[in-house]
């Protein structure tokens, strides 16, 4: 663990000011192409992440530093932990939420996947991206063409479904539900703390040099399997909010071009953490859940931070 001349927390907001003191901007390891997806497993005190032009799965942890967890991943995007400590993938190649058991309490890389779900209405998803975990176990994912679009980071194939949604798995009765087709191209997504709330980003600017598509979050009624009048939350710039988590306060940590941007729940932007390298999602982790861990571009950065993660399932 490295500390470097990074800019310090930025605060536009005083209320933020408790949460910053005495953060420092750390480099962990560096060596991707482009990082993104990360998870913290309690298990063994480690995160995993996506190296998704290279087809990794990276791992680094306090003990042993940073390692190949996987190759050949079929090029995983985002993941989350399920309420029985399995790691579910959003997996471009396979066009599918997989799913990693855990086994003797621990998560090993030679385990075989399983897949959760492919098919919607037996037509192949576009590519999942992100995905998280509501404590009654449903799972919600984002899929957006950014996998099929060329073989960067997927396999380039048409769509089948004819549009860009966010779904919700119910493992109870094994049902694919289509929450939302209101964003043009869901992309990373968050609960609230008591769940009533489902943030979304619509990232459609990202591959638009014209200047037009979305670069907000979205924020959401939860109503069981679907999400119900949708409102834009905010608007991230530079760059798109990819990847975001919240805090037990309801605090958003978005990822932006130049920064992770930091939201209090009404809206307002509340101050920046500078990184130089372009951000694309966060999550929190530690023993305490109180360092936020930042995979961008190259390299995987940590704050600790005075808050902690909201609760996982």
């Amino acid at each position: 663990m490295t500390e470097f001349l990074a800019p310090p927390p930025h605060i536009l907001d005083a209320r933020l000011a408790p949460v910053f003191e005495g953060a420092a901007l750390r480099r962990l390891c560096t060596g991707a192409a482009w990082s993104e997806g990360p998870v913290w497993l309690p298990q063994d005190d480690s995160v995993l992440w996506s190296d998704i032009p290279n087809n990794r799965m990276l791992r680094w942890s306090p003990a042993d530093g940073m390692s190949v967890w996987r190759d050949q991943v079929d090029f995983t995007n985002g993941h989350a932990l399920d309420g029985a400590g399995n790691l579910l993938h959003c997996s471009h190649g396979q066009r599918a939420i997989v799913r990693t058991p855990q086994v003797g309490g621990r998560l090993h890389a030679d385990t075989p996947d399983e897949v959760v779900v492919g098919h919607f209405h037996g037509k192949r998803l576009n590519s999942p991206n992100d995905v998280v975990v509501q404590s009654n176990g449903c799972i919600w994912f984002t899929d957006p063409p950014y996998g099929i679009l060329g073989d960067r980071e997927g396999h380039k194939a048409p769509p089948e479904l004819g549009g860009n949604y966010v779904f919700c798995y119910d493992p109870s009765d094994g049902q694919l539900h289509k929450a939302s087709g209101f964003l043009q191209e869901p992309n990373g997504l968050a609960f609230s703390p008591d769940e009533s709330l489902l943030y979304v980003s619509d990232t459609s600017a990202a591959l638009r040099p014209d200047g037009t598509g979305h670069h907000h979050i979205v924020v959401f009624d939860v109503r069981e399997h679907a999400l119900e009048d949708p409102r834009v939350f905010a608007r991230v710039s530079p760059g798109v909010p990819d990847g975001f988590r919240v805090d037990h306060r309801g605090r958003i940590y978005t990822s932006s071009e130049d920064s992770v941007q930091v939201l209090h729940p009404d809206g307002t932007l509340l101050g920046k953490i500078p990184v130089p390298e372009k951000v694309g999602n966060v999550t929190f982790g530690g023993t305490r859940r109180d360092t936020l861990f930042i995979a961008a571009s190259t390299s995987l950065y940590s704050i600790v931070l005075n808050t902690r993660g909201a609760p996982r399932p």
